[in-house]
Order: C-alpha cells, then sequence, then structure tokens
C-alpha cells in the first residue's frame, strides 16, 4: 500500500468517525434543550422548506416544537453511513425516542434518513428527514392505537411502506396472520 492510498484510508475513517458523532450529538442537544447546539450540527444554508433558509429558521421551526413536551431520551441505536466522495455523505440512524407529554410517556421509533456535508473541514447535517414506525404512549400497544397515538405533534408513521424492498417482499402474500393493519 503506497502511503497515499493509506493517508486515504484513514481520512476515510476519521471522516465516518466525524460523522458517526452527529447523531448522538443532536440526541444531547434535544433532550438538553441546547437550541444553539443543535442548529450548530447544520450546514448555515440548511434548507427548512417553505420556512426559509439558514440556521435561524430552523431555529425558529425546533424551538417551539422542543416545548410540546418536557422530558426527553433520544437513544441511538444504530448508524449507516454511505461516502459519496471527500465531502458529501448520506445516511440512516436508527433511534428510539422517549417524551414526557402531561400526563403521558410517548415512545417514538424513528429512522433519519440524512444527508452530510463537509463545510470547512467539519462534517453537519446537510438535511435530516425523520420518518416513524409508530408513536404511542408506553402502556399502549402500537396496533391498537393506529401506531400514531401522539397526533399533531408526530407525523404520520410511514415506515416500514416506504421502503420499496419491503413492498416488494410481501406483494401477492396473505399478511392477515401476521397484522391487523398491513
Amino acid at each position: 500500500m503506497t502511503d497515499d492510498a493509506l493517508l486515504q484510508r484513514i481520512a476515510r475513517l476519521e471522516d465516518r468517525l466525524d460523522i458517526g458523532q452527529l447523531p448522538i450529538r443532536y440526541a444531547l442537544a434535544v433532550d438538553q434543550r441546547d437550541v444553539s447546539a443543535w442548529v450548530s450540527l447544520f450546514i448555515p444554508t440548511v434548507s427548512v422548506g417553505r420556512f426559509g433558509t439558514g440556521r435561524e429558521a430552523l431555529r425558529s421551526q425546533i424551538e417551539p416544537n422542543l416545548r410540546k413536551f418536557y422530558r426527553s431520551i433520544h437513544q441511538i441505536v444504530g448508524q449507516r453511513i454511505d461516502l459519496i466522495d471527500a465531502a458529501t455523505a448520506r445516511g440512516q440512524t436508527y433511534c428510539r425516542a422517549e417524551h414526557e407529554v402531561g400526563d403521558r410517556w410517548v415512545v417514538m421509533t424513528v429512522r433519519y434518513d440524512d444527508e452530510y456535508q463537509k463545510v470547512d473541514g467539519e462534517w453537519l447535517f446537510a438535511s435530516r428527514r425523520e420518518r416513524h414506525w409508530y408513536a404511542n404512549d408506553l402502556i399502549e400497544r402500537p396496533q391498537s392505537a393506529g401506531f400514531n397515538s401522539w397526533t399533531g405533534t408526530a407525523p404520520t408513521p410511514d415506515l416500514p411502506h416506504a421502503d420499496a424492498t419491503w413492498s416488494s417482499f410481501w406483494s401477492g402474500h396473505d399478511t392477515n396472520p401476521l397484522t391487523q393493519q398491513p
């Protein structure tokens, strides 16, 4: 192996390690209600859709949402990272999140579909799409509550059906013995 190849390999390892810290830094910022730390994890030109562009637009959206629940615990349970080139990557992060909402303890299973960008030598989120399997009070079974009893706060769960392989796998098979809500 040449010195140049070894240096490139080390750089890729360092990139993966740096990107791997983003989800836990995100979870800590949310759970500690450190909005400044949270927005700093995104590229300065982050798109917030119809709400604008940039970190201040992002702050204006996240801060009111963080006031919809008191305590929260975001547990990062796994991450996949695909390096595209020296400055871009994408990945998926699995998370189990818990939220205190009045007398409810809402548990959510989440998959974040992430895009990463290296800006001035630092890996940041370019975008983060939050997707759910369910969001329900701890005492509820997800099926009994239609997989989303935290209406108005949690997006309608779109997993696992959003994954093309899921639909293809079950196509033509009777799932009624396995689930009442395919």
